[in-house]
């Protein structure tokens, strides 16, 4: 079956960005000029796929109010002669067909997912991070898309990280080298394993390709690291049963859940905007200037 359905998990506190998420979502701070969840949608449509569901919790409101219409702020800008700007927000309303589902408590990505089940049911569907931004250019979700229909089974997309930064995340066991497209077949997978017992340096990020037994293997999932339902454990048991593979991304990928890539993905974005690009630029020589006269 074609994979026509999308989840985003957006229902984590935001803790490594307070204060400025005590009441303002993390998935909605800014990235340039939208928020992070924005782009996520957009990577989304870009792969051909029109439905998403997105995982949220308590204070989360702002993530729905940003994708539903706003008719009065649109008469406003109509009035004002700012048409581009109502054009501009009505887009966003009408990208993709969004629906929501309430998380009751944080337990677990592996839980999170779980809640997608019956929106789902029995089709293959992506999940996507929204701490886990791809440039525009990138192609990686429609590359897994790809590898998915070709294989008929999992696909998980991962990056090389370097020395022990591959403890932060799930590590694959790799079954030989990545083939000249960067797809890989997958053995195992390790979560946050430490740097010596790492099976590869390819660690996974936020992107994922799922054939529907993932929801048996949730259901039958036992709290796992910090009591949590873990998604990897339930993938893990996927890599024994059906075919599994990773498809890796070399470039063009932000984690804003960090603090330093967050201002990371702020800076690279901003310099290619077609309206900030030139004088963004101007504003960081400025300050590259009298840094180094201060250095």
């Amino acid at each position: 079956m074609p994979v026509r359905k999308a989840v985003i998990p957006a229902a984590g506190l935001g803790t490594r960005f307070l204060p400025a998420s005590k009441a303002v979502p993390k998935e909605m701070l800014p990235v340039v000029d939208q928020p992070g969840i924005q782009y996520v949608v957009e990577e989304i449509v870009r792969s051909g796929i029109e439905d998403v569901l997105i995982v949220t919790g308590r204070s989360k409101k702002a993530v729905e109010d940003h994708f539903d219409r706003n008719p009065e702020v649109e008469a406003a800008l109509e009035a004002k002669g700012k048409h581009d700007e109502a054009d501009t927000l009505r887009r966003i309303s009408e990208m993709a067909h969004v629906h929501f589902v309430r998380q009751d408590e944080p337990r677990g990505l592996g839980h999170a997912v779980g809640m997608a089940r019956w929106h789902v049911g029995d089709e293959p569907f992506a999940v996507l991070l929204p701490d886990d931004l791809t440039h525009p250019r990138a192609t990686l979700l429609a590359d897994m898309i790809k590898t998915h229909e070709e294989t008929g089974g999992s696909v998980v997309g991962v990056k090389r990280f370097p020395g022990k930064e591959i403890s932060l995340y799930g590590a694959i066991d790799p079954a030989g080298e990545p083939d000249d497209r960067g797809v890989v077949s997958v053995r195992d997978l390790v979560e946050k394993p430490a740097f010596s017992d790492a099976p590869s340096d390819m660690g996974i990020i936020g992107r994922y390709v799922l054939t529907p037994s993932v929801f048996d293997h949730i259901a039958r999932l036992k709290p796992g690291a910090g009591g949590e339902l873990q998604l990897t454990d339930a993938l893990r048991e996927m890599c024994r049963t059906e075919p599994f593979h990773a498809v890796v991304l070399d470039s063009g990928r932000f984690d804003t859940g960090n603090k330093l890539d967050w201002l990371r993905a702020t800076v690279e974005l901003a310099l290619e905007h077609p309206e900030l690009g030139r004088d963004f630029r101007e504003v960081l020589r400025e300050i590259a200037a009298r840094e180094r006269l201060t250095a």
